[in-house]
């Protein structure tokens, strides 16, 4: 589902390329004066990915280069007004596609689902941090 909301988003709202807006965001969390390498760390990518990514979203116009006022060799990144402006669209979509998904939902429902799904997050996290693990068959059960 993830995949196909992606896509579908991509499609709908072009101004942030696929695979793109998770970058812009945490640029924009960053702040004006964020590093590639903070970037590459905060999003746990090898560099060269980042370096992509942040070229991709240059050349659209949705994030600029700045020189770093600390270290005349470094540029640091900060998102333009059209970034912002297409930030702020992409995620407006989500919450209208969310929204829409539990129209029908009762708030103990939405309420129980938010807790299961925190708690998949934790678990989920707490099992990828960990150097070894064996399949169980809960993923079978989880299809």
């Amino acid at each position: 589902m993830i995949r196909l909301t992606k896509q579908r988003r991509s499609e709908e709202r072009t101004a942030v390329p696929g695979g793109a807006l998770g970058m812009l965001r945490i640029i924009d969390r960053l702040g004006d004066g964020a590093h590639a390498r903070e970037l590459a760390a905060q999003a746990a990518l090898d560099p060269s990915t980042v370096s992509r990514a942040v070229a991709a979203l240059v050349a659209d116009g949705l994030v600029a280069r700045q020189p770093d006022p600390h270290d005349g060799r470094a540029t640091t990144l900060a998102v333009t007004p059209a970034g912002r402006a297409a930030l702020a669209d992409a995620l407006d979509w989500y919450q209208r596609l969310v929204d829409r998904a539990l129209a029908d939902w009762t708030p103990d429902e939405i309420a129980a689902f938010d807790r299961q799904l925190g708690r998949f997050t934790e678990a989920m996290q707490d099992a990828l941090t960990t150097t070894s693990f064996t399949t169980t068959g809960n993923l079978e059960v989880a299809r």
